[in-house]
């Protein structure tokens, strides 16, 4: 039995407590509501979505201060030792998060007079405890150096401006909680309510003026800002965009298209065409290269039904099996890096097809790309299936459950101490113009370059323009991810190098610089902690289960999808639901109101126009009624 700090107001039994609010916690805690559960969701963090979480500008500061700061010295109260019962053993949460590691600030932007500027809404430091109700209720495996005594390594002075002042518990709603984010979710049309729809934004954003940027703007201009921590994009025919559609918790959040793939070759930065309309419109490409592509992309939609085709180089890598197809090397490296996006040297010839196969299978179903993204950051994806309540001190009552779900970073070191965790190195930067300038500046892009030496992973960049609400206007956002073989910086600066510039003052208005500069850039490492086998955790009991942070891949399956539990080392959020309620349906989509039944009332049925009404029908797919045909690429 697991004692949990509570208010004394709660009920003293549930059938599942969730302990952190990520992804996969808040998508098991919606899914085991909606099937009747009674669940506790609880997370010690003030803030939403542990490591797949968005914050403003000064709000990441001030996180990034919260690491610096954490401590397991603690002030608390022994009330809940009296509360093990006689031959129960407790299982110690650690109260300090240590998935990040590494942490290196540079500002490059103007150092102007930055008083009386700060960003209204920072995160708040407390010791409270965030209670959620789901949408039924509230609508060094990696060759890391050892970590230093000091976490935060700061290339600036950061201005007490920015350091936000403590505050006492206190009772918080939605709107407290996620400020000014979860404004854009609350006011939506009956039409775009209905089950399949999944939300696309439109760019409204005014033209950027033209002046320099300086620190004190972006600290002004802070909550225009919105910074994940996991960089992720989502495939519109992925396992999550089908559960945000199929539960209805789509109508919580709003997605763009992703509208560029990149490649990086021969020092200069190139859109790769895709699409039927992209390929044959495409300048960069001959037309035999274009029946080239074509005549592949078309095999590896159906390479099942052609096994001739690929069986005998199944032992080879993809990089391998390219180079025997009728592709010229151009073509071998769009498809290799920017199509499947592979490994060169260790994706198997299926993989690289399977992978391939994906992403022409995404595309045309919500614009022109295979991918979306959500506006105002990944973050705001955990806080589409759960809502915020309430908050609680670290006193309390004993609280039993048949399940507990806890997140990985919860548990001591003790308990993790054969686990041996991957790791994930990142870079944020605040940039003042795109890698790739075309006539639109409201252009998302993805960007992925290969590996140059042995032992090292290639770098997926992503791009984020200020239509996507995660950065002021006349910035960029962009994010730079790979699997660590060193830290961060060591591993990401020389890409950062090849792609930007830092930041220096113009000698004249007039002057170009061939790359774009960056204003403001930090690197950090991240636990990753997915596909670990519950084995690996000591004296684990049998109805508790871990939830894994953030992986380093593209999309959000990893996190959703439902194997054979006897062939995974961990448990996926579906497969997970299936162990706690077998037989129940992952995450259905809520009852409509209209149908719901209070006790004491008396059923009538409706009158026959009534249910035949257009309106009443919630049924009609949105992307074949606004978005195009899905089955075809958008041209």
């Amino acid at each position: 039995m697991l004692p949990v700090k509570m208010a004394e107001s709660l009920p003293s039994e549930f059938d599942v407590i969730v302990i952190g609010t990520g992804l996969p916690e808040s998508i098991i805690a919606a899914a085991c509501s909606r099937s009747g559960q009674r669940v506790l969701h609880v997370d010690s963090r003030s803030y939403y979505g542990g490591n797949w979480a968005s914050f403003s500008f000064s709000g990441l500061l001030s996180w990034l201060k919260e690491y610096k700061e954490n401590s397991d010295i603690v002030t608390e109260s022994s009330t809940w030792q009296e509360q093990i019962l006689e031959n129960e053993e407790a299982i110690a949460l650690s109260k300090k998060d240590k998935t990040i590691q590494h942490v290196e600030i540079f500002s490059y932007a103007s150092q102007d007079s930055h008083e009386d500027v700060e960003e209204a809404g920072a995160l708040q430091r407390n010791h409270t405890s965030v209670i959620s109700a789901n949408p039924t209720e509230a609508a060094n495996s990696a060759g890391l150096p050892p970590e230093d005594e000091s976490l935060l390594t700061e290339c600036f002075e950061m201005p007490a401006e920015q350091t936000p002042s403590s505050q006492s518990a206190q009772v918080v709603n939605d709107a407290e909680v996620t400020g000014e984010k979860e404004n854009h979710s609350e006011d939506k049309t009956s039409e775009e309510e209905t089950n399949d729809y999944v939300p696309i934004a439109t760019d409204t954003i005014e033209q950027p003026k033209k002046n320099r940027i300086t620190y004190s703007q972006i600290i002004k201009e802070g909550k225009r800002f919105n910074i994940d921590l996991v960089s992720k994009l989502l495939y519109s025919r992925g396992l999550l965009i089908d559960l945000l559609i199929k539960s209805n918790v789509s109508r919580y959040a709003e997605f763009k298209n992703i509208t560029r793939i990149l490649a990086f070759r021969e020092g200069r930065v190139e859109q790769v065409p895709c699409s039927r309309a992209d390929v044959f419109n495409s300048k960069q490409l001959t037309m035999v290269e274009k029946r080239m592509l074509m005549k592949f992309l078309t095999f590896c939609m159906e390479f099942e039904e052609h096994p001739d085709e690929y069986k005998a180089y199944e032992d080879v890598t993809f990089s391998e099996y390219l180079k025997t197809q009728k592709l010229t090397p151009n073509l071998q490296y769009f498809v290799l890096h920017s199509i499947a996006m592979t490994s060169e040297s260790t994706s198997s010839t299926i993989d690289g097809l399977q992978a391939t196969k994906n992403f022409l299978h995404c595309l045309g179903r919500y614009g022109n790309t295979p991918f979306l993204f959500p506006l105002y950051g990944q973050g705001e994806l955990p806080q589409c299936f759960c809502r915020c309540k309430a908050v609680i001190d670290q006193f309390g009552q004993r609280i039993i459950s048949k399940h507990f779900l806890v997140e990985d970073s919860y548990f001591s070191e003790n308990m993790c101490s054969c686990v041996q965790y991957r790791q994930i190195s990142r870079a944020v930067l605040i940039t003042d113009r795109s890698v790739l300038k075309t006539d639109s500046d409201q252009q998302i892009s993805i960007l992925t370059i290969p590996a140059e030496e042995a032992g090292t992973f290639a770098v997926r960049v992503i791009e984020l323009c200020s239509s996507t609400m995660t950065c002021m206007k006349g910035t960029y956002l962009v994010h730079l991810t790979c699997t660590s073989s060193k830290t961060a910086r060591q591993d990401l600066e020389p890409i950062v190098q090849k792609l930007f510039t830092p930041f220096t003052e113009m000698e004249n208005e007039n002057e170009q610089f061939e790359k774009p500069r960056i204003l403001w850039a930090l690197y950090f490492n991240m636990r990753d902690s997915s596909d670990i086998s519950r084995s690996c955790y000591d004296d684990l009991p049998s109805n508790v289960y871990v939830c894994s942070g953030p992986d380093c891949g593209l999309g959000n399956d990893n996190a959703v999808r439902q194997d054979c539990l006897c062939c995974v080392p961990y448990i996926p959020a579906e497969a997970l639901f299936q162990q706690i309620c077998p037989n129940e349906d992952f995450c259905p989509a809520p009852p409509n109101p209209e149908d719901i039944i209070l006790e004491g009332e008396s059923s009538q049925p409706e009158a026959p126009e009534s249910s035949a009404s257009p309106e009443a029908n919630s049924d009609t797919p949105m992307e074949n009624a606004n978005l195009g045909n899905p089955e075809e690429p958008s041209e």
